[in-house]
C-alpha cells in the first residue's frame, strides 16, 4: 500500500527538500505551508512537490497545515529560478518569500472607540453636556476625536465612560491601504506624456473590459529629469486597477517612499500599501494576507516587495531602475530589477523600467529589441533643462580649509537674493572621512574593517560605515597621547554645512543625510520643508539626488565631482555620470530656470565633459563601445567568489586552492585570488576571485562544477558567490 509523500522545502540554507509522510485525512496541495518536525524541534516549510511513496517507510509525518495562504506556482518558480541563477541554497531563496510572524513580534495596538449608551450621568457639567450632545447621534468615535469635536479634555470623556454614559467599543483594524480611485481628479497629461502612457497601457496583458490584452514584455520609460515619468506610469497603474489586476512599484530606497506616497495619494485619492523594513509586526502580516487575497491592488515597496504573494500581478514598475540599491549583496545576492523582469514573465505581467539615466544593460537590451523603449525627451510644461557649467578647481583661489569655490559662493548669494533655493551636493556622510594626529600621523581605523573611521561631529563620534563600529572622538591621540592635536581631513556634508553657516550666517540651512537622527519621519518632514521653500540652502548626500521635486530650487552646486572616477570599478564612469546627471536635474523643476555648477579638477574627463555638454547619447555610445571591446556586461558575464575567514592566511590559502582547480573552459577566464580592496570587513579577511566569461557561456554550470571539484570550506572559511556583481570592493 502506498502513502502520500510531501517533499517539503524549509526556509534555511539547505538546497534540498525533505520528505515527509502525509497523515491520512490531511488534504495538502503543492505550495501549502506546513508544520513539520526537524530534529528535536518543530519548524515550517512549503510543500514543493507531492508524490506516492511505498508504505512501511520510516518517514516522519507532517504535523499540520499552517493556516496561511500558500505559495502560488509563479512564486515557487521564482524561488527555483533565483536559486539556480545565484547558486544560493534553495531554502535561502525561499526564506525571502516565506515571511512568517516572528516570535515576540509586537501586534498592532487595538483601536478603541466610544458611543453613547443612553444612560444619564450621575452629575452634569457644561463640559459633560457638550460631549453628550455630540455623542447623541450614536456614531462610534475615537476618544480623542470625541473630545476634540466637543471641545473638552480627554479626562471628561474618560469620566463619562466610568459613569456608564459612554461605552468603549472595539474598532476594526485600520485598513493597510484604501482602494485607489483610477478616475480621481488630477492634472491632465501633456501630449507627449499621453502618448507614452498609451504606449505603456498597450502592453498590459490583462484584457480591458470588452477589449483585448496587450503584448506584455518589458518597456524602458526613459525621460529627462522633470519629464513627468511618474505621472505617466501612474496612468498605467490606473488602467491596471480598472482591469482588476495588481501592481507593484519598486523604489530603490525607503527615503524616496514617503514623498512618493503623497504623490500617489494626490493622483488616486488614497495611499497604496507600503512595504519596506520599517513596516513591522501585525501590519506586515495583514499586507501579505491582503496581497495574497487580491484585496490590495497596489503595493509600493523596496526590493523585498518582489517576493510578496500576489494573486493577480499584472504590472511591475521599477522606478530609478539604474540604482545600485536594487542589488542585494548579503545572503542571496540578486538584483531586484532583473528579478522583477523574471517574476513578471512568470506571472505574465507587463514591466516598466523608468529612469532618466538608464543602466547600460537596459539601454543595450532596448537597442537590441529585447525591450521596448518609450522616450520623453523634454521636461513637462516646456521647462528647460538646467544650464550646467564646470568650475575648474585648478584655477580657483581657494582659502585653506574651505571647499566652496568663490564662483559657487557668489552663485549661492545671487540665488538666495532672488528668493530661490540652492542645493550643495557632496556624496560623503559625516564631517570628515579621515581623522589623524598632527603630531605622530596616527590615523583612526576601524578595528573590524580595513577602512578609516568617519568623524560625525553632530554625534561626537568616529564611525565605520561598513560594520557600524562607533567610538567617541578622543581628546588625546590614542598613539602618542598628544592633547587637542587631531585633524579632520577632507570634507563631509557636516563640514560643508559648517562652512555654509559661517559664510551665510543669516540663511536657513537644512542638512539631508541618511544617518542623521530622527529616522524616516524626520527626513520626510525636512524634505517637505525644502519642497515648500522653508529653507535657503540644502546640503545633502546622494539621498537628494533622485526622485525629489523641489520647485523653488534653481541652483545645484556639486562639490568634489571627481569622487569615484579614479575607482577600479568597471561601472565607475557610468555611476558617476548617472549620479551627477540626477543631482543637477534637481534644478529648475519649477517655474524658474535652473543651473548647476560642477566643481572638478578634471573638466576634460569624458564623464564631466558629457555632463557639461548635455550630450548623454555620446557618453552612452562611448561607454557602451568600451564595454563591448572589453567583453564586460552586458556583452560578457562576470561572477565573483569572495573567500573570507577569521584569519588572513586561511582565506588566502583557500582562495589559492580554489584557483588551482579552476580549470576554466574556452570562453572563461579566472582572475585571482587577490586581496579585496576592502580586505577586512566585520573582522573577516577577504580574498576575491573573478570569473570573466563570454556572453554565451553557462557561467552557473561552470561555477557549480568548479566548487564541486574544489576544496571544502573548513573552520571559519566561507565562500560567497555573487553572479553579476555590482560592487568590486
Amino acid at each position: 500500500m502506498s502513502v502520500a509523500v510531501a517533499d517539503v522545502l524549509i526556509p534555511l540554507a539547505l538546497d534540498t527538500a525533505y520528505s515527509y509522510a502525509v497523515p491520512a485525512g490531511l488534504d495538502l496541495a503543492e505550495g501549502d505551508v506546513v508544520q513539520i518536525p526537524l530534529g528535536p524541534r518543530e519548524t515550517v516549510g512549503v510543500v514543493w512537490s507531492l508524490r506516492e511513496g511505498a508504505s512501511g517507510g520510516n518517514l516522519r509525518r507532517v504535523t499540520a497545515k499552517v493556516a496561511e495562504e500558500g505559495l502560488r506556482p509563479p512564486l515557487r518558480r521564482l524561488v527555483d529560478w533565483i536559486a539556480r541563477y545565484t547558486l544560493a541554497p534553495k531554502g535561502s531563496a525561499l526564506a525571502m518569500a516565506l515571511r512568517l510572524p516572528e516570535e515576540g513580534t509586537r501586534s498592532e495596538v487595538a483601536r478603541i472607540g466610544v458611543r453613547a449608551t443612553g444612560a444619564a450621568p450621575s452629575r452634569m457639567t457644561p463640559a459633560r453636556a457638550k460631549v453628550i450632545a455630540v455623542a447623541a447621534d450614536g456614531t462610534v468615535r475615537g476618544k480623542r476625536a470625541l473630545g476634540l469635536e466637543a471641545g473638552v479634555s480627554a479626562s471628561v470623556v474618560e469620566g463619562l465612560i466610568d459613569d456608564g454614559v459612554l461605552e468603549a467599543v472595539a474598532l476594526a483594524p485600520e485598513r493597510v491601504a484604501e482602494p485607489p480611485d483610477p478616475d480621481h481628479p488630477h492634472a491632465p497629461l501633456s501630449g507627449p506624456q499621453r502618448e507614452a502612457a498609451d504606449a505603456l497601457i498597450a502592453t498590459l496583458t490583462a484584457p480591458a473590459p470588452g477589449g483585448t490584452a496587450g503584448e506584455g514584455g518589458v518597456t524602458l520609460l526613459e525621460g529627462v529629469t522633470g519629464a513627468g515619468k511618474t505621472e505617466v506610469y501612474f496612468e498605467v497603474v490606473a488602467e491596471a486597477v480598472r482591469r482588476g489586476v495588481q501592481s507593484l512599484v519598486l523604489m530603490p530606497e525607503i527615503a524616496l517612499t514617503a514623498q512618493f506616497l503623497d504623490r500617489f495619494a494626490a493622483r488616486f485619492g488614497a495611499r497604496p500599501a507600503a512595504w519596506h523594513s520599517g513596516i513591522g509586526g501585525r501590519r506586515r502580516e495583514r499586507i501579505r494576507a491582503g496581497v495574497a487575497a487580491g484585496e490590495i491592488p497596489v503595493v509600493v515597496g523596496a526590493r523585498s516587495a518582489l517576493f510578496l504573494p500576489f494573486r493577480r500581478l499584472g504590472l511591475v514598475v521599477v522606478d530609478e531602475e539604474h540604482e545600485g540599491a536594487y542589488k542585494q549583496d548579503d545572503g542571496v545576492c540578486y538584483h531586484a530589477r532583473d528579478m522583477a523582469v523574471v517574476r513578471a514573465k512568470l506571472e505574465n505581467a507587463a514591466v516598466v523600467l523608468a529612469s532618466a539615466t538608464p543602466s547600460i544593460e537596459t539601454r543595450v537590451n532596448a537597442a537590441r529589441g529585447r525591450y521596448r523603449r518609450v522616450l520623453l525627451p523634454e521636461r513637462f510644461g516646456g521647462r528647460r533643462l538646467p544650464e550646467i557649467a564646470a568650475v575648474d578647481m585648478r584655477r580657483e583661489a581657494m582659502p585653506r580649509g574651505r571647499y566652496l569655490s568663490p564662483t559657487l559662493t557668489a552663485a549661492i548669494a545671487e540665488t538666495n537674493a532672488r528668493g530661490e533655493q540652492a542645493l550643495l551636493f557632496l556624496n560623503r556622510r559625516g564631517y570628515a572621512p579621515l581623522t589623524l594626529c598632527r603630531a605622530c600621523g596616527h590615523r583612526y581605523q576601524c578595528p573590524n574593517c580595513s577602512t578609516w573611521l568617519v568623524e560625525h561631529r553632530f554625534r561626537r563620534a568616529l564611525v565605520c560605515h561598513h560594520c557600524g563600529h562607533a567610538e567617541r572622538r578622543p581628546e588625546a591621540c590614542a598613539a602618542c597621547g598628544t592633547l587637542d592635536n587631531l585633524a579632520a581631513c577632507g570634507p563631509g556634508v557636516e563640514r560643508i554645512a559648517e562652512e555654509v553657516a559661517a559664510t551665510f550666517p543669516d540663511r536657513r540651512v537644512i542638512v539631508l543625510s541618511s544617518d542623521f537622527p530622527g529616522g524616516a519621519e524626520r527626513l520626510r518632514a525636512e524634505l517637505q520643508t525644502v519642497a515648500e521653500g522653508g529653507c535657503d540652502i540644502v546640503v545633502g548626500t546622494q539621498l537628494v539626488a533622485k526622485g525629489h521635486n523641489f520647485p523653488h530650487l534653481t541652483l545645484v552646486g556639486v562639490l568634489d565631482a571627481d569622487i569615484g572616477l579614479a575607482s577600479g570599478d568597471p561601472r565607475a564612469a557610468e555611476r558617476t555620470f548617472q549620479l551627477l546627471q540626477q543631482v543637477t536635474g534637481r534644478a529648475g523643476r519649477g517655474e524658474k530656470p535652473g543651473r548647476a555648477l560642477v566643481q572638478t579638477y578634471q573638466p576634460e574627463h569624458p564623464v564631466i565633459a558629457a555632463l557639461i555638454s548635455g550630450d548623454a547619447e555620446r557618453f552612452y555610445a562611448e561607454e557602451t563601445a568600451a564595454r563591448e571591446v572589453a567583453g564586460l556586461p552586458p556583452f560578457g558575464r562576470l561572477a565573483a567568489l569572495i573567500v573570507s575567514a577569521a584569519e588572513r592566511e586561511a582565506a588566502e590559502a583557500h582562495g589559492r586552492a580554489l584557483a588551482q582547480v579552476a580549470d576554466p573552459p574556452p570562453g572563461v577566464m579566472v582572475l585571482g585570488p587577490a586581496e579585496a580592496p576592502l580586505a577586512l570587513v566585520r573582522g573577516r579577511h577577504r580574498f576575491r576571485l573573478l570569473v570573466k566569461a563570454e556572453r554565451e557561456v553557462d557561467i552557473q554550470s561552470y561555477l557549480r562544477d568548479w566548487l564541486a571539484r574544489g576544496p571544502k570550506a573548513r573552520g571559519s572559511v566561507r565562500v560567497g558567490i555573487d553572479v553579476d556583481p555590482q560592487s568590486f570592493l
